[in-house]
């Protein structure tokens, strides 16, 4: 089942504006009982399909990995292996961090044996009123998606739906197979089409007309409207589409942590850091802000510095999120689309208008 899971693997893809990218690009990892004979064997015979980064320490692995991801835009990612025990649960924090900042990571920690028999093995979680449970089961409040592989038929299913929760900039976030040690090492007869090249599209959604008519009028009725730029910005690739937009209207741009780089540093309307470590003009105009136009971001307390820094208790927040739960946070008025179509998409509805130039 591990060199199944390692050819499925190397042969999927994602294409976005008509690019292909190969998206798993290696595996991180670090060997021990319950992958090494598996996972381990399956790496070390095919270095060819799947590059193995030898790690020191788990939690760090994942943390890079969830770098990795973020400097490829979601469009490439790694997956990361641990032995059972510690190495998985030294991978929970990483986890966490990937889910929350919805960037694409597959974790396959080994687990213990699914045959049982050989129970307790080393590092095993035992609890006297469950004879399935494990270490691995911490890994189910802070994944996207979970699932443990008790035989090996059961990975095609899996596999697809963790490449579908992967690609998927409105779901992705830290994916996690538990493998069970002994069946990794089990054979099966998977079909030919399971490791046929695969490329998962990533369509550009603009968000629906109706809610951008409503987004341009709140905006256009603004006195003074600020755009909050966030991670989904960069990921989307829509630098340039906010630039276009803020050069045509004169909105000024605050950037949250993940954001930065939206907008050029020099670029006028650019107000620098927002929120708990924001710039002292980014915070004064959120203060007096009396619509607030976030784009891409998920509104963390650092942002809203623990929701005082937006001051005016008239304002209005616009959301333009690629994931619904996003766009409606703060009773917001929801752009549920990607971030670079629907700022090009607002741009249009907002032709004409600019901002007054004494704000």
């Amino acid at each position: 089942m591990a060199q199944a899971l390692v050819r499925f693997l190397a042969a999927q893809f994602v294409e976005r504006d008509g690019v292909e990218h190969r998206f798993v690009n290696g595996c991180f990892g670090i060997f021990g009982h319950g992958n090494v004979a598996g996972i381990g064997e399956a790496l070390f015979e095919r270095p060819d399909l799947l590059t193995y980064y030898q790690a020191r320490n788990e939690q760090a692995m994942v943390h890079a990995a969830v770098g990795y991801a973020r400097m490829k835009n979601r469009l490439g990612m790694m997956a990361c292996t641990s032995s059972i025990g510690p190495g998985a649960t030294n991978m929970v924090t990483g986890a966490a961090l990937a889910t929350i900042n919805r960037l694409p990571v597959l974790l396959l920690p080994g687990d213990v044996f699914g045959s049982r028999p050989v129970d307790p093995v080393l590092q095993q979680l035992e609890v006297p009123w469950r004879g399935d449970a494990s270490v691995n089961d911490c890994f189910q409040p802070v994944s996207r998606y979970w699932d443990r592989i008790t035989r090996p038929e059961q990975l095609i299913p899996a596999a697809l739906e963790a490449m579908r929760i992967l690609a998927n900039p409105a779901e992705t976030g830290a994916v996690t197979l538990a493998l069970p040690q002994d069946v990794q090492a089990e054979a099966f007869d998977y079909p030919d089409a399971f490791f046929e090249k695969r490329t998962w599209s990533i369509p550009r959604v603009e968000p629906g007309s109706r809610e951008l008519d409503r987004a341009a009028a709140l905006i256009r009725a603004a006195d003074r409207p600020i755009i909050v730029a966030g991670g989904g910005v960069i990921y989307a690739e829509a630098t340039d589409a906010l630039r276009k937009l803020v050069d045509a209207t004169g909105i000024p741009v605050g950037e949250t942590q993940a954001g930065k780089g939206s907008l050029p540093y020099d670029h006028p309307s650019n107000l620098g850091a927002i929120g708990a470590t924001g710039t002292f003009a980014a915070n004064r105009l959120a203060r007096e802000a009396d619509v607030v136009i976030g784009v891409g971001t998920r509104w963390s307390d650092f942002t809203t510095a623990s929701h005082t820094a937006f001051g005016n208790a008239h304002s209005h927040f616009i959301n333009l999120n690629v994931l619904d739960f996003d766009a409606h946070k703060n009773a917001g008025h929801a752009l549920v689309g990607d971030a670079r179509a629907g700022i090009d998409a607002l741009r249009s509805s907002m032709s004409g208008h600019v901002v007054d130039a004494s704000y």
